[in-house]
């Protein structure tokens, strides 16, 4: 049976809901289609039921105050209200097994001497690590911000285009600074989905989409075929070169070649009284076999702690890495509570990205499919919804 819409939205990551919000406020009629058995992408808040509901942030962790496309979205949704202040706790760094200062790793001189050149120094076509090394030093980048910053983006940072990284954005300053919710980020997706502006339909897997006429026609797995005038690609970019109809094989040679960085998360609970850490908001590790370790210490519990290790890929199997967490946090791992294994993927941007991503918008220039994800401006929330936001403005006007 076949229904038609205004506007498909295949992926329902942050990337793809804002994408169908924008479209919804505009009076689109949209469908969102995605192919796993949830929404929300790399906002996942596992909730585990035999522990009163806890729950853990398994991908994005934090929003800010500079967040301001989703604002707009919270605004709109009733939720602005509804945000909680994130306590401040800081980061250490993993190091040759032991919890070390942040501090311990700067070298204060050579940064000193350094600083003056980010008054100057360009950040557009420059590589993560010939812009930092310039600016703060080379000894800072390798020991200290190269580690840093591969926690921040769960994989190598050295060629990750700088601009890409992090992205000067206004703040809305009656707006907390560092804020989540009661419920953990999926809040946010589990909101705009329920919406009855739109439909959002999981395990929905794509076989084929063509032109049709002015629009496209969706072909799925299951027999079903849907019509829309509008279609937007809100998926990684490996998928969105293999759905791309054809007609937009400009598009297809410009995102083939980027590359995706395979994340493996174990997330996991403690009780309170067996973690004797002190609260910090997570570690960064130094050559180790996780990128990063990330505590629910933001929002503290009288019963339990959660903590999400950023694995790299392939290093370790799923056993080894829950003793590993454990050795990590001073545990047993027979004292965990629960734990469970996530699998996210993130863009591997390499420098030039950002002329990779004009000429693509060139190829989409006067058509009617939309292109967002968190693989065009960067990997953050807000990232991800100024790409949707400024798609959504290119079909359907500001």
């Amino acid at each position: 049976m076949s229904t038609d819409f205004d506007h498909i939205v295949i992926g329902a990551g942050i990337s793809g809901l804002g994408a169908a919000h924008f479209s919804a406020q505009r009076g689109r009629t949209t469908l969102v289609l995605e192919a796993s058995e949830r929404s929300g992408g790399c906002l996942n808040s596992p909730h585990f039921a035999a522990l009163d509901n806890f729950w853990v942030e398994a991908g994005g962790h934090t929003c800010f105050n500079s967040y301001g496309n989703l604002l707009t979205i919270l605004d709109d949704l009733g939720l602005t209200a509804q945000a909680q202040a994130k306590v401040k706790v800081g980061y250490s760094l993993w190091q040759d097994g032991k919890r070390r200062s942040i501090v311990s790793a700067l070298h204060i001189f050579e940064a000193l001497r350094s600083i003056p050149r980010m008054f100057t120094a360009e950040k557009d076509g420059r590589s993560v690590a010939d812009y930092y090394g310039s600016v703060l030093g080379r000894r800072n980048y390798q020991d200290l911000l190269r580690h840093a910053f591969a926690a921040v983006i769960c994989q190598p940072a050295d060629d990750y285009p700088t601009e890409a990284l992090f992205r000067r954005k206004p703040r809305r300053k009656e707006m907390i600074k560092a804020f989540t919710f009661a419920e953990g980020l999926t809040t946010i997706a589990d909101a705009i989905a329920a919406q009855p502006a739109l439909t959002v339909r999981t395990k929905q897997q794509i076989t084929a989409i063509a032109c049709d006429g002015d629009g496209f026609r969706v072909e799925l797995a299951n027999g079903d075929t849907q019509h829309c005038d509008y279609l937007t690609l809100a998926v990684p970019p490996d998928v969105a070169a293999r759905l791309l109809p054809a007609g937009f094989e400009a598009a297809h040679n410009l995102i083939k070649p980027i590359g995706m960085a395979e994340i493996e998360t174990l997330a996991l609970v403690l009780r309170s009284a067996d973690v004797a850490l002190k609260p910090l908001a997570g570690l960064i590790a130094v050559d180790d076999a996780f990128y990063s370790a990330v505590s629910r210490d933001f929002l503290p519990d009288d019963r339990y702690r959660g903590f999400a290790f950023h694995f790299r890929p392939g290093v370790l199997c799923a056993e080894a890495q829950l003793e590993r967490a454990c050795a990590v946090l001073g545990v047993s791992p027979q004292r965990v509570a629960a734990h469970t294994h996530i699998h996210n993927r993130l863009p591997a941007l390499r420098t030039g990205h950002m002329n990779l991503v004009r000429q693509l918008d060139a190829a989409l220039a006067g058509t009617r499919l939309g292109m967002t994800g968190n693989w065009f401006f960067g990997v953050s929330i807000e990232d991800a919804l100024t790409r949707s936001q400024a798609e959504m403005a290119r079909l359907f006007g500001a």
